[in-house]
């Protein structure tokens, strides 16, 4: 199986770019209210901060036969042989009206996660191609 890769919706690209253009607007037309103004600043920039790192690092999980390349840090990659890999699984909670699911990509010193948001893609899908990939098409998750 060749290489397969996850990445961020290009819309949701978009949408970040438009909220902090939108935030920014908001901080700039009023700027006789000074709380105002910090409060909509920092939303501006927290978003484009956002949205830069959907930029810099679209690619969130990348993966071959031989390992699993993942998103570390603010925009770096971090290439994971399969051997270090402890186990690939969809963690859901349901908490009040809230449902999420996410993919966890663990090892013995870390526990990457990553939404469907993430991903562009639902989490159980991802994770089942991880796990053709990482034992072939006869296993599953593990």
């Amino acid at each position: 199986m060749a290489e397969r890769e996850w990445r961020v919706p290009v819309a949701q690209v978009v949408v970040k770019w438009a909220a902090a253009l939108a935030a920014a607007a908001l901080a700039a037309v009023s700027a006789d209210d000074p709380q105002f103004v910090l409060l909509a600043g920092a939303a501006a920039l927290g978003l484009a901060a956002l949205a830069l790192r959907d930029v810099l690092a679209p690619v969130r999980v990348a993966a071959d036969a031989e390992a699993v390349t993942v998103v570390a840090g603010y925009a770096g990659r971090r290439r994971i042989p399969w051997g270090e890999v402890a186990a690939v699984r969809v963690d859901e909670r349901r908490r009040l009206l809230l449902h999420t699911r996410l993919l966890e990509i663990e090892t013995a010193d870390d526990l990457h996660l990553f939404s469907r948001f993430d991903l562009g893609a639902e989490v159980d899908d991802v994770a089942a191609v991880l796990g053709e990939l990482r034992y072939g098409s006869s296993a599953g998750v593990g």
